[in-house]
């Protein structure tokens, strides 16, 4: 089982680069790029919440699950 970060697909749709998201929500571009490539053990309520108000989505827009 694993949980697939679709924020990349979602940042091409909304034309937006991850470098202003970052500015935008404060975290590193660094710390973007791990989530973004799935490389994190979690993420916090608080973060995802300004990421999902940047981008206008729901966090099912940005994780999907996948039965292996």
């Amino acid at each position: 089982m694993s949980i697939i970060v679709n924020l990349d697909v979602v940042l091409a749709q909304r034309k937006m680069r991850s470098k202003e998201l970052a500015e935008l929500i404060g975290i590193s571009e660094q710390n973007l790029s791990l989530m973004k490539s799935g490389k994190v053990k979690g993420v916090r309520f608080e973060t995802l919440s300004k990421i999902c108000k940047v981008l206008e989505c729901q966090p099912g827009d940005l994780l999907e699950f996948k039965d292996d």
